[in-house]
């Protein structure tokens, strides 16, 4: 049994240009980077204060939270600023045809 499944999250050609997009899935909110080095997805929100990451500051590979400006890298979540401490929730991502696809914890199956 595999440890994750990959999934369809949003078509490339749907994302923001160089910048943040949200995208909801499952009944949780995502934010999908697009990155000068390629594409990069978290939880949208905040593990600080809940706010949507969407709405904050996004340039290179930082993203800047836009209620108390604690900002992480996308690459790998680690906190790069405070009052952000703890890594946000990143999730690993791949582009196929034409889709960006988050590899997500594969679910068990009750026995």
């Amino acid at each position: 049994m595999a440890d994750e499944t990959w999934s369809d999250l949003v078509a490339v050609a749907d994302l923001h240009a160089n910048w943040v997009t949200r995208v909801d899935l499952g009944g949780r909110a995502f934010a999908v980077y697009d990155a000068p080095s390629g594409i990069y997805v978290s939880l949208a929100l905040c593990n600080h204060g809940g706010a949507d990451l969407c709405d904050g500051y996004f340039e290179g590979h930082l993203i800047e939270c836009p209620l108390h400006q604690g900002a992480f890298d996308v690459r790998d979540g680690r906190p790069l600023d405070t009052p952000a401490t703890r890594p946000m929730k990143t999730f690993p991502a791949r582009v196929e045809n034409g889709m960006v696809q988050i590899a997500l914890p594969a679910r068990r199956q009750r026995q």
